[in-house]
């Protein structure tokens, strides 16, 4: 009988060979295959709906709460949204080939640096189908083979996905496994791919703190990991409150299920009297539930806005869903401290008018985006220009913050030269 560990290395080991054909593709190539492929979704778009609707009702039947059933939806106005997100990678420079730098010895020995694929990219994810698309998109265009592991609880719409995929792949001229979707979901069948060092050559999980910990914990193979999204907001003494209140409730509000919403928002004490009241009745007219520290609960008391006493397990925590901790912060120093302790390095930002500030706060807070007066919705490979986006690292190697394109290479030095020997 063949086990999970010697399916899921066959299944590998297609995706290896494919990896050494779209490694040498054309450009022409890939982009062929991602305008079939947004040709494709959008052909198909009644069966993806169609297909989510299964898994939208198991997930509902199985007590999900809003927010995960938002990030597993797919309406037509969301098919629409993948297909525009592939589109916009063929009109992405490709990066395999690319000089990034080069430099000549005083032997004569000519070197650069040049982009070159990973090769296999294990996406590992749960709920989000658009990952399928977004991911194989990315892979395909860096020239890496895209090895899909979604969740049970999206497989429909990830098959209605891969068949997509494949057809795209095929008109293209290009091999069929160059993105496979894994037909197993069971636990079991992730640990067997985690463990092919030598197969697969990059992990990526997306999804909850404890999937990412499990994949780190268990694999063999590189892991660029991505815990929590514990994002702040801080109100600086010189914030325009008319922009600060634009702001704060974009960031939680607009979507609360994503790792890039605010989880707490700080205020700073010599402005909390008159700012605080008028960005929490903002967010609690959206249905924000506010949690606060014993300085905002006396302050939005007084002001009659809706709000709970915040328990020390609040600040640090990734909610995912229409609750905010909220903190009076002494200063500039204090809004720092804060993160410093219960940040997890995703997304930081500051809305203030004073240059001084945003500075100091840009250079002392590490995240993998530190933002100035905008949303922290904007640490998205879309929203900065990079296309779609495999995920958001928070590790410091080897990529940190959104991953698109060249965050999918490595760099090879090639060394030209005309009989040197050392």
């Amino acid at each position: 009988m063949t086990t999970t560990l010697e399916t899921m290395r066959a299944f590998a080991q297609r995706a290896k060979a494919a990896s050494r054909v779209l490694a040498v593709a054309t450009t022409a190539q890939k982009n062929r295959a991602l305008e079939l492929l947004a040709r494709e979704l959008r052909a198909h778009v009644a069966d993806l709906v169609e297909a989510n609707a299964k898994d939208l009702a198991d997930a509902k039947a199985a007590g999900k709460n809003a927010a995960f059933l938002d990030r597993l939806l797919l309406d037509p106005a969301r098919v629409e949204a993948m297909a525009k997100a592939v589109e916009s990678i063929v009109a992405l420079e490709d990066p395999v080939g690319e000089v990034t730098e080069s430099w000549r010895r005083p032997n004569g020995l000519e070197v650069r640096k040049v982009r070159l694929p990973l090769g296999v990219v294990l996406m590992i994810y749960e709920s989000r189908p658009n990952v399928t698309s977004d991911a194989a998109a990315l892979c395909l265009k860096s020239g890496n083979v895209a090895l899909l592991r979604g969740g049970s609880e999206s497989f429909r719409s990830n098959q209605a996905i891969a068949r997509a995929l494949s057809a795209a792949l095929l008109g293209a001229g290009l091999p069929e496994d160059a993105a496979l979707l894994v037909p197993d979901t069971s636990r079991e069948s992730m640990l067997a791919l985690l463990s092919l060092d030598g197969l697969v050559d990059l992990a990526i999980p997306r999804g909850g703190e404890g999937l990412i910990r499990f994949v780190a914990e268990n694999a063999r193979v590189p892991v660029v990991k991505h815990y929590q999204g514990v994002c702040h907001v801080y109100l600086h003494a010189d914030a325009d409150l008319a922009m600060a209140e634009r702001i704060v409730v974009n960031a939680k509000a607009s979507r609360p299920g994503v790792c890039n919403a605010m989880e707490c928002l700080l205020v700073d004490e010599a402005v909390a009297a008159q700012a605080l009241p008028r960005v929490a009745r903002a967010l609690v007219d959206e249905g924000v539930e506010l949690r606060g520290c014993a300085k905002t609960v006396a302050l939005l008391t007084a002001a009659k806005v809706p709000v709970t006493p915040a328990g020390e397990g609040d600040f640090g925590k990734e909610f995912l869903e229409l609750i905010c901790a909220v903190k009076v912060v002494p200063g500039l120093d204090g809004a720092l401290q804060h993160i410093a302790r219960y940040g997890s390095e995703h997304t930081e930002a500051i809305v203030t008018a004073s240059r001084d500030a945003a500075r100091r706060f840009t250079r002392e807070v590490c995240a993998s985006a530190v933002v100035v007066n905008a949303s922290t919705r904007f640490n998205d490979g879309g929203e900065l220009g990079l296309g779609a986006e495999v995920g958001i690292s928070t590790s410091r190697l080897h990529a940190f913050g959104p991953m698109g394109l060249k965050e999918l290479t490595a760099q090879k030095f090639v060394v030209e030269g005309d009989g040197q020997v050392r």
